[in-house]
C-alpha cells in the first residue's frame, strides 16, 4: 500500500511546488500602494516662469526624509532646498532656488506609504520651453534588487510560519489533546515558531535598506535600524517579537505540563491555554493589520479587527491542515489520529470558511470599490484567482468530510499488546521449570524469528537454548536458571519482538483501511491547494489595491517611473486686482481631462513676481449658457500655499463652459473672474 501511495504523493507535491513557484515568479517586486494623484507643476507641463516650489499629492499619507523629494536641472544638479514640507500627510512640497533658467527639470521621489510599502517615481516639466536633459532615472522600482527579493521571501515565510504555529497549536488544543505528546506534531508547531521568529528578525534588519537605498551594506547600519524602530512598521515588528516570546511560553506548557497530565487534569488547563493562546494569536495577527492595507483607507477602525479575524481564520484552517497531514503520514503507529479528532477539525474548518467568506467580502469591497476593478486591475485579477482557489478548497474539504464520516476507529495500539505480552512472559518465567523455559524460549524465539524474517533472532534463540540445556543438570538447577537474569532478558526480548510484529501488522491494517487512505489523499490535496492560496494571499498584500489604482488612472497620472504625461487638460490664466493692498496676482485654473464626466480642478494663486501666496477665500462655478445649465458650484480644498484642488468635478455634457472664479483677498475686497473653456 505504501508503494502505491508514494508515487502519487510525490507527483502531487511536485505539481503544487511548481504552481507555487510560478505564482512567486509572477509576483515581482512590491507594487506601490500610494499613487501619485496630483503634482504642481503637473507632469509634462510647460510653464512661463520657474515655480517657487514643486508639490506632489498622493492617494494616501506618506512619510518622507530630506532626500525623498528631489528636483534636478537639465545637467542633473539639485535645485531644491532638500527640506520637504507636508500638509495632512498626503501632499508634500519642496522649495526651489530662485532664478532658475529655462529648460526641462526632473522631479524624483521615493517615499513610504502608510501601509508600509515603498513608492518611487519621476516625471519632468519645463520652464520656457523643453530642452535636452542628462538626467537618467533608474528603471528599478522601490523595494527591488537583492534586498527587495530577500524582504519578499521574509514576508512569505512569516505568513506561512504564522499559519503553521497558530493552526497547529489550535489543532492540538481543540481537536486532539493526546497529540501534544506526538513528536512530529510538536516539531510542526515549534518549526512554525522558529521560522516566524527568524523571518521577523530578518524583516526588521532589512526594513531600512528596503525602503531606502536598497544597498546590502545598509542592512547592518545601526543608525538606520534606530530610525526604523521609530516607524509604524518597526513598532509592529518589535511587537511581534515580544508576542513570540509569550508564544514560546505557551508552547512549553502545551508540550510539557499539559502533555504529562491525565485527561481530567487536562480539562482544567485547557481553558487557560485556550484564552492565553487566543490572546497571543490575535496579537500576532494585529501586527500585520496595524501596519498594512487594513490600517489605511476607508473605515480603518473597522478594517483592522476584520483583518485580524481573517488572518486567524486562514491560520486555523491552513495550520490545522498541516498538522493533520503530518500526523496522518508521519505519525507513530501506536498513536493514530482518531476519527473524533478529524471530525472536530472538520467543524472548525467549516467555521473558518464562513469567517473567510464574510471578512473577505468586506475587504474586497473596501479595496476594489467597483465591479470593473475585478478585471481592470491586477489586484482584482489576483482576487478572482483567490476566490477560485477558495472554491476548490471548499470542494476538496467536502470530500474530506465524507471520508471522515466513514472513517473507522483504529485498532488498539501496539503498546498495549506489548505490555500484555511482557506481563504474560513475566508470569511464565516465574513458574516454569528451567527445561520448560528453555524450550519455550527457543520455540517462541524461533517462531518470532520466522514471523519477522530475522535470521539473527533464530540463531540467538538456538544458541541460547542449547547452551542452557547443556548446563542444566537437574530440575532444581533449571528452575534457578529460569529465575535468573537470563530468563528475564529473554522475556523482555520476546515482548519487544512481539510488539514489533504487532505494530507492523497494525500499520498494515491501518494503511489498508480504504476510508483512512481516502482521507489521507483528500487532506493532502486540501493542504496543497491551501499552500497556493497562501501564496496568492501574500502576493495580494504586496499589490496596489484596485481602488487606489483606479484613482490614479482617473487622475491621469501613474505611480510608476517614466509614465506618460496626461493629455486633454485645459489651463486658464486670469490676472486679478481686488483693489486692496497685496490684492494683485494671477489665478491659474487647470481642468483635467476637460471631458464629460469626472474631472480634477486645480487652482493656483501667484503674486506678480511668480511667488505663491494664500488668500482668504476662492470659489468656482461652471455654467453652460447655451443649454441653460448652471451655475454648478465647486468648493475646492486648500492643499498647500497658493494651491486649491477639487476631485471628481462632474461636467454633464460637452460645450463651451464658462469658468467663473471669485477671489477674496480681505474681509471686504473680492473680485469675480471668468473665462470660457471648451469641454468634451
Amino acid at each position: 500500500m505504501t508503494q502505491t501511495i508514494a508515487p502519487r504523493v510525490r507527483t502531487l507535491v511536485l505539481l503544487l511546488l511548481a504552481a507555487a513557484c510560478a505564482l512567486l515568479a509572477a509576483a515581482g517586486p512590491a507594487a506601490a500602494h500610494a499613487a501619485l494623484t496630483g503634482s504642481d507643476p503637473r507632469e509634462g507641463a510647460v510653464v512661463d516662469r520657474a515655480p517657487a516650489q514643486v508639490s506632489l499629492t498622493f492617494s494616501e499619507s506618506v512619510s518622507m526624509d530630506d532626500d525623498s523629494l528631489r528636483v534636478l536641472d537639465p545637467k542633473g544638479k539639485r535645485v531644491d532646498d532638500g527640506k520637504p514640507s507636508g500638509t495632512g500627510g498626503t501632499t508634500y512640497s519642496v522649495k526651489l532656488h530662485a532664478g532658475l533658467p529655462d529648460g526641462t527639470y526632473t522631479v524624483t521621489y521615493q517615499v513610504v506609504s502608510a501601509d508600509s510599502h515603498p513608492v518611487a517615481g519621476a516625471y519632468t516639466f519645463s520652464v520656457g520651453a523643453p530642452s535636452e536633459t542628462t538626467v537618467t532615472v533608474s528603471g528599478q522600482g522601490a523595494g527591488g534588487g537583492f534586498v527587495g527579493a530577500l524582504y519578499g521571501v521574509g514576508r512569505y515565510v512569516s505568513y506561512a510560519a504564522f499559519a503553521v504555529l497558530v493552526g497547529g497549536a489550535a489543532f492540538v488544543l481543540a481537536c486532539w489533546p493526546r497529540g501534544s505528546g506526538v513528536r512530529v506534531v510538536q516539531r510542526v508547531v515549534v518549526s512554525g515558531w522558529l521560522a516566524l521568529t527568524a523571518a521577523t528578525l530578518l524583516l526588521l534588519l532589512l526594513r531600512g535598506s528596503y525602503t531606502g537605498s536598497g544597498k546590502v551594506a545598509d542592512v547592518f547600519d545601526l543608525g538606520l535600524l534606530g530610525e526604523v524602530l521609530q516607524t509604524k512598521s518597526g513598532a509592529a515588528l518589535v511587537s511581534r517579537l515580544l508576542l513570540l516570546a509569550a508564544a514560546a511560553l505557551f508552547i512549553a506548557v502545551l508540550f510539557g505540563a499539559y502533555d504529562k497530565r491525565e485527561d481530567e487534569e487536562r480539562r482544567d488547563l485547557t481553558f487557560g491555554l485556550a484564552v492565553g493562546g487566543s490572546v497571543v494569536a490575535a496579537g500576532l495577527a494585529a501586527t500585520w493589520a496595524m501596519s498594512e492595507h487594513a490600517s489605511v483607507g476607508l473605515q480603518a477602525g473597522l478594517a483592522m479587527p476584520v483583518d485580524v479575524v481573517h488572518l486567524l481564520a486562514v491560520a486555523t484552517w491552513f495550520g490545522g491542515l498541516t498538522a493533520l497531514l503530518v500526523a496522518l503520514y508521519r505519525g507513530p503507529s501506536d498513536t493514530p489520529v482518531p476519527a473524533l479528532a478529524v471530525r472536530r477539525f472538520s467543524r472548525i474548518a467549516f467555521g473558518s470558511v464562513i469567517a473567510l467568506v464574510v471578512t473577505g467580502t468586506y475587504q474586497s469591497w473596501r479595496q476594489l470599490g467597483s465591479w470593473t476593478a475585478f478585471t481592470d486591475t491586477r489586484y482584482g485579477q489576483l482576487l478572482l484567482v483567490k476566490i477560485g482557489l477558495v472554491a476548490v478548497l471548499v470542494g476538496v474539504a467536502f470530500f474530506s468530510r465524507r471520508w471522515t464520516a466513514q472513517l473507522a476507529e483504529a485498532v488498539p495500539a501496539a503498546a498495549g499488546v506489548a505490555r500484555g505480552a511482557a506481563k504474560a512472559s513475566g508470569k511464565a518465567s516465574g513458574k516454569a521449570s528451567g527445561k520448560t523455559a528453555v524450550k519455550t524460549g527457543s520455540t517462541t524465539a524461533s517462531k518470532a524469528a520466522s514471523k519477522t524474517g530475522s535470521t539473527t533472532a533464530s540463531k540467538a534463540a538456538s544458541k541460547s537454548g542449547s547452551t542452557t540445556a547443556s548446563k542444566t543438570a537437574s530440575p532444581g538447577q533449571a528452575s534457578g536458571a529460569a529465575k535468573g537474569s537470563g530468563g528475564s532478558q529473554r522475556a523482555a526480548q520476546l515482548a519487544r519482538q512481539r510488539a514489533a510484529v504487532d505494530a507492523a501488522r497494525q500499520k498494515r491494517q491501518r494503511d489498508a483501511d480504504p476510508n483512512r487512505f481516502g482521507l489521507r489523499r483528500s487532506v493532502l490535496a486540501e493542504a496543497g491547494v491551501a499552500v497556493v492560496l497562501l501564496v496568492v494571499t501574500t502576493v495580494l498584500t504586496q499589490t496596489e489595491p484596485g481602488r487606489t489604482e483606479e484613482e490614479a488612472k482617473a487622475a491621469g497620472t501613474s505611480s510608476s517611473v517614466g509614465s506618460a504625461p496626461s493629455t486633454g487638460a485645459v489651463t486658464l490664466d486670469m490676472p486679478f486686482d481686488t483693489g486692496s493692498q497685496n490684492g494683485k496676482g494671477v489665478l491659474r485654473v487647470e481642468l483635467d481631462p476637460a471631458r464629460v464626466g469626472a474631472n480634477d480642478l486645480h487652482l493656483y494663486v501667484e503674486r506678480p513676481d511668480g511667488t505663491a501666496f494664500d488668500i482668504p477665500e476662492v470659489k468656482v462655478a461652471l455654467t453652460l449658457k447655451a443649454k441653460d445649465i448652471g451655475p454648478l458650484p465647486v468648493a475646492p480644498d486648500h492643499i498647500t500655499t497658493g494651491h486649491w484642488s477639487a476631485s471628481g468635478v462632474q461636467i454633464p455634457m460637452a460645450g463651451d463652459w464658462e469658468v467663473a472664479v471669485t477671489v477674496r483677498t480681505s474681509d471686504i475686497d473680492q473680485v469675480t473672474l471668468s473665462k470660457n473653456a471648451q469641454i468634451g
